[in-house]
C-alpha cells in the first residue's frame, strides 16, 4: 500500500467514526428548530407521538426504533441541563456522562401527564386509589389558540414511617375440624406485615396541553395522580375541558356566535365595521344595503378550528341589533322622513310564533 493510499484509508476512518458517533439529529427528529421553546417541543412530540406510535404502525418494522428516537429526542431537548449538553458536544457526551437515561420510559411519563393512551386494555389487578375527577375551565381563546396549562396539586404521597402494618389483606378458605368425621369450610381474612408508612403532601406541578378546537366534556388524564391506596396504585387525575362564558361570542360546535348593534342610520345607508377575533386578528364587516333587524351574516372559515383537523374552521355567524333613536321629532321631521321612506301602511296581524 502507497503512503497515497493509506492516507486515504486513514481519512475513511477518521470520517466514519465520527460519523459513528455523531448520534441522532434530536432536532430533525423532532422537526423544530435549535431555537424552539419547550412549549414548542411537547407540542411536536405530543402530535409526532399519535402518528409514530408502534400500535398504529403495526406493518412498519422501523416503527418500533422511530418511537424510540422520538422518545430519546424528547427526552434530552425537554430537560434544560442535557440539550445544553447536547446542544454542545452531541448524544455521544450524554451517554458517556450517563445522562441517557435507557431504563427510563419517557412514553408513560409524557401521556400520563398530558392524558393520551394507546393500544388495547390493559388489565391490572393490583389495588389502586380512587381516580380523581374534575372540571377545567378555560377560556374561548384558549380551545381557539391552543396552550398549556400549569396546575399545582398537592399530593398525598407515601413516605415510610417506624414499625409495621398489616398489609395485602385477603379472603383465604380454610378448613375447621369439628371432631371426627367432621369439617367446616369458611373464609378468613389473612394479611402479610410490611413496614408502616405514612401520607405525606407533596406540591407537584403538572401541565395539561389545551389543543385548538377541543371541546366540552374532552379529558386529560394524568396517570398516578389521584388518591394513593396503601397496597396498591394510586388512582388518576382526569381533567374535563369546560368552557367559561365569553362576552362577545358563543361556540357551537366548530361555529361562532356574535350580536353586533348598529344605529337607524347606519341600518339604512350601509356601515363598515372591524370585529375582533379570538386571537385579536380583525374581521371586517362592510354593508352598502339595508340592514334589518335581526338579519344576519356568515363569515365562512372565521368559526373555531376543528379538533381532528386544526386547518379547517367553522363559520362565525353576526346578527345584527339596530338601535332606534331616542329623541322625540318634530312634525316637520317626521314628513320629511315619511316622503324619504316613501312606505305605505302595512299594519298586518299574524301569529309569529306559527310563522305566518
Amino acid at each position: 500500500m502507497n503512503l497515497g493510499n493509506s492516507n486515504l484509508f486513514i481519512l475513511i476512518f477518521i470520517i466514519c467514526i465520527q460519523v459513528s458517533f455523531a448520534g441522532r439529529d434530536f432536532y430533525k427528529i423532532l422537526g423544530v428548530s435549535k431555537s424552539a421553546s419547550l412549549h414548542e417541543i411537547k407540542k411536536a412530540y405530543r402530535h409526532l407521538a399519535k402518528e409514530l406510535h408502534p400500535d398504529k404502525n403495526k406493518d412498519d418494522p422501523e416503527a418500533s426504533r422511530k418511537f424510540q428516537d422520538l422518545g430519546a429526542a424528547y427526552e434530552v431537548l425537554s430537560d434544560e441541563e442535557k440539550r445544553k449538553k447536547y446542544d454542545r458536544c452531541g448524544e455521544d457526551c450524554l451517554q458517556k456522562d450517563g445522562m441517557m437515561d435507557g431504563g427510563m420510559d419517557p412514553f408513560a411519563s409524557f401521556f400520563g401527564d398530558f392524558g393520551f393512551h394507546f393500544g388495547g386494555e390493559q388489565k391490572n389487578e393490583a389495588p389502586r386509589g380512587a381516580d380523581l375527577v374534575m372540571d377545567m375551565y378555560v377560556t374561548l381563546e384558549d380551545l381557539y389558540t391552543g396552550t398549556f396549562i400549569e396546575i399545582t396539586r398537592n399530593k398525598p404521597v407515601m413516605k415510610a414511617a417506624s414499625g409495621t402494618r398489616k398489609c395485602n389483606c385477603r379472603q383465604e378458605m380454610i378448613t375447621k375440624s369439628l371432631g371426627p368425621g367432621r369439617f367446616q369450610m369458611m373464609q378468613q381474612t389473612v394479611c402479610d406485615e410490611c413496614p408502616n408508612v405514612k401520607l405525606v403532601n407533596e406540591e407537584r406541578t403538572l401541565e395539561m396541553e389545551v389543543e385548538p378546537g377541543m371541546v366540552d366534556g374532552q379529558e386529560s388524564k394524568f396517570t398516578a395522580e389521584g388518591e394513593p391506596h396503601l397496597d396498591g396504585e394510586p388512582g388518576d387525575l382526569i381533567l374535563k375541558i369546560k368552557t367559561q362564558p365569553h362576552p362577545i361570542f358563543e361556540r357551537r360546535g366548530d361555529d361562532l356566535y356574535t350580536n353586533v348593534t348598529i344605529s337607524l342610520q347606519d341600518a339604512l345607508v350601509g356601515f363598515s365595521l372591524e370585529i375582533t377575533h379570538l386571537d385579536g386578528h380583525l374581521v371586517s364587516i362592510t354593508r352598502d344595503k339595508i340592514t334589518w333587524p335581526g338579519a344576519r351574516i356568515r363569515k365562512k372559515g372565521e368559526g373555531m378550528p376543528n379538533y381532528e383537523n386544526n386547518n379547517l374552521h367553522g363559520t362565525l355567524f353576526i346578527t345584527f341589533d339596530v338601535e332606534f333613536p331616542k329623541q322625540e321629532f318634530t312634525d316637520d321631521q317626521k314628513e320629511a322622513i315619511k316622503k324619504l321612506l316613501n312606505q305605505k301602511p302595512n299594519n298586518k296581524v299574524y301569529n309569529g310564533l306559527r310563522g305566518y
